[in-house]
C-alpha cells in the first residue's frame, strides 16, 4: 500500500463509523420532538415518559456523532491537503454554513432542552426540541450539498493562475440536482434507522415483560415510521438512480455489472463476471428492470462499462476510469436487500400487533432486536457504493483522487493514525453501547404521582 491507499482506508473507516451515528441522530431528533408534541397536546404521561426515555438515548448518540464528525473534517487538512487547497473556496462554503447556521442552532437549543424542563414554559420547551430537529436536518442538507458537489460539480470556475476551483454561484451549489435527490433519500433512511432502533429496544422491553403498554405503543409507532420511510426510500432511490445514470454513467454501469451499452436492460440479481475481459459469465436478471430504474421506460438505453471507459479515455486522457466493479455491484445489492428486510420486518410487526395484540411467541421480538442492525448496514453500504463508485475521481471529472492526497505525508504517519483512530473508535463504540444498554435497562422513569407498575399483567402475552 502507498500513502493514497492508506489515506483512503483511513477516511473510509472514519466516514463509515461517523455515519453510524448520523442517521440515528436525524431520525430520533424528529421522533422525540413528535412524542413531546403528543404529550403537550394530550397531557398523557405515557408520551412524556417516552420523550424522556428516547431523548436520553438521542443525547448519547448525538454526543458521539459530534466527536467522530470533528475528526473526519480534520482529515481534509491532514491527508487531503491538495484537495483542500484545490476546492476549499467551494467545498468550504456549505461546510461553514453547516457549522455557523445548523450546528450552532441544534447545539444551542439542545442545551436549552436538556436544562429547561423545569425552567421554561411547556410551549417554549417544546419549541427548543423542534429547533434541534430542524438544525439536525439542516446540518444534513449542507453536508450533502458539499458531498454532492464532489459528485456533480456546479457553480464554480477554474482559475488558471492559481490552479484552484473558485465559487461563482453558491445558490447553484445548494440547489445542485444531486443534492436535491440525495437529501430525501438520506432523511428517509434516517427514519428507517431510528424506527428500527426504537422497534428493537421496545421489543427487548416487551420480551422482558416490562412496561408492556408503553413499549407496545412505542413499537407500533416506530414500525409505522419505518414502513412509511421505506416507501420514501424506494421512490427517492429511484430518482437518485436516474440522476446517477445521467451524471455518472460509469457508477450506474458498475452497480449493474453492465459491460456494453444496452436497450431494454435487465436489473441484475446475481452476476459472476470477468473484469479483465469486460464480460459476465453468469447474470440472472429481472427483464427491463434496469432500463425502468434508470430511464423510466422499458426500452431505455443504459451505457455500459466498456463504452463509458472508451468515452472517458477520449475525454479525459488515458487511464482506468472504472471503480472496483465487485464492490460497486455487491454494495448496491446489499444496500437494497437490507433495506427491504427492514421494511418487511416492520410490516410483519404491525400485522402481529394489530387490534391490541401482542405476539404470544417471543420469536418476533428476538428478530426485531437483531433487526436494529439492518438499516445501519444499508446506510453504510450505500455510502460505500456512493464514494467508491465515484473513483478514480475525488471531484468527478475535475480532480482525480491520486492528485488530492497530501504530498508531505508519509506511509508511517498515515499508518500510525489509521491504527490509532481505528482503536480509538473501537473504544468509543464500546462506551456508546455500554451507555445505551445502561439506560435501556433502567427504562423510562416514573413521573411524579405515577405508580411504577404499568406492566398491565392482565394482557395476554
Amino acid at each position: 500500500m502507498d500513502v493514497l491507499d492508506l489515506s483512503r482506508w483511513q477516511f473510509g473507516i472514519t466516514t463509515v463509523y461517523h455515519f453510524l451515528f448520523v442517521p440515528l441522530t436525524i431520525g430520533l431528533s424528529v421522533i422525540v420532538a413528535g412524542l413531546q408534541t403528543a404529550w403537550y397536546r394530550t397531557g398523557k404521561p405515557a408520551y412524556l415518559r417516552l420523550t424522556k426515555f428516547w431523548g436520553k438515548l438521542f443525547l448519547i448518540n448525538f454526543a458521539m456523532g459530534v466527536v467522530t464528525g470533528i475528526v473526519q473534517e480534520f482529515q481534509f487538512g491532514m491527508n487531503w491537503s491538495d484537495y483542500s487547497r484545490f476546492v476549499g473556496d467551494v467545498f468550504g462554503a456549505p461546510l461553514a454554513m453547516e457549522g455557523l447556521m445548523a450546528f450552532f442552532l441544534e447545539s444551542t437549543f439542545l442545551g436549552l432542552w436538556i436544562f429547561g424542563w423545569d425552567r421554561l414554559s411547556p410551549r417554549l420547551h417544546l419549541a427548543t426540541i423542534w429547533a434541534v430537529a430542524i438544525g439536525t436536518n439542516l446540518s444534513a442538507y449542507f453536508i450533502l450539498a458539499a458531498n454532492s458537489w464532489m459528485q456533480h460539480p456546479v457553480g464554480y470556475r477554474l482559475n488558471p493562475e492559481t490552479g484552484r476551483a473558485e465559487l461563482t454561484d453558491i445558490w447553484a451549489v445548494l440547489t445542485n440536482s444531486t443534492a436535491l435527490v440525495t437529501l430525501p433519500h438520506v432523511i428517509f433512511g434516517a427514519f428507517i434507522t431510528a424506527g428500527a432502533f426504537i422497534t428493537g429496544v421496545s421489543a427487548w422491553q416487551l420480551l422482558k415483560k416490562r412496561h408492556i403498554e408503553l413499549f407496545r405503543t412505542s413499537a407500533r409507532m416506530a414500525m409505522a415510521v419505518t414502513l412509511v420511510a421505506s416507501v420514501g426510500v424506494a421512490f427517492s432511490g429511484h430518482w437518485q438512480a436516474q440522476i446517477m445514470t445521467e451524471q455518472q454513467p460509469m457508477k450506474m454501469a458498475a452497480a449493474e455489472a453492465l459491460w456494453e451499452d444496452e436497450s431494454s436492460a435487465g436489473f441484475s440479481i446475481f452476476a459472476v463476471g470477468d473484469v479483465a475481459r469486460g464480460r459476465n459469465h453468469i447474470n440472472l436478471q429481472i427483464p427491463y428492470g434496469l432500463s425502468l430504474l434508470s430511464t423510466n421506460t422499458l426500452d431505455g438505453r443504459v451505457e455500459g462499462i466498456n463504452d463509458v471507459q472508451a468515452r472517458y479515455e477520449a475525454l479525459y486522457g488515458p487511464g482506468d476510469y472504472r471503480p472496483i466493479i465487485g464492490v460497486a455491484y455487491w454494495s448496491f445489492r446489499l444496500m437494497i436487500g437490507f433495506g427491504v428486510l427492514a421494511a418487511l420486518l416492520a410490516a410483519a410487526g404491525l400485522w402481529l400487533t394489530r387490534r391490541g395484540r401482542l405476539p404470544e411467541n417471543p420469536w418476533f421480538h428476538r428478530i426485531a432486536i437483531w433487526g436494529i442492525g439492518l438499516p445501519f448496514l444499508a446506510n453504510s453500504l450505500g455510502w460505500i457504493f456512493t464514494e467508491m463508485g465515484r473513483q478514480p475521481w475525488t471531484v468527478f471529472g475535475v480532480m482525480r483522487t491520486a492528485a488530492a492526497v497530501s504530498p508531505g505525508v508519509d506511509i508511517p504517519e498515515v499508518a500510525i493514525t489509521l491504527v490509532g483512530f481505528t482503536l480509538l473508535y473501537g473504544v468509543l463504540a464500546a462506551i456508546e453501547v455500554r451507555l445505551l444498554l445502561k439506560f435501556i435497562r433502567i427504562g423510562p422513569e416514573d413521573e411524579p404521582g405515577q405508580e411504577s407498575a404499568d406492566v398491565a399483567p392482565a394482557l395476554s402475552y
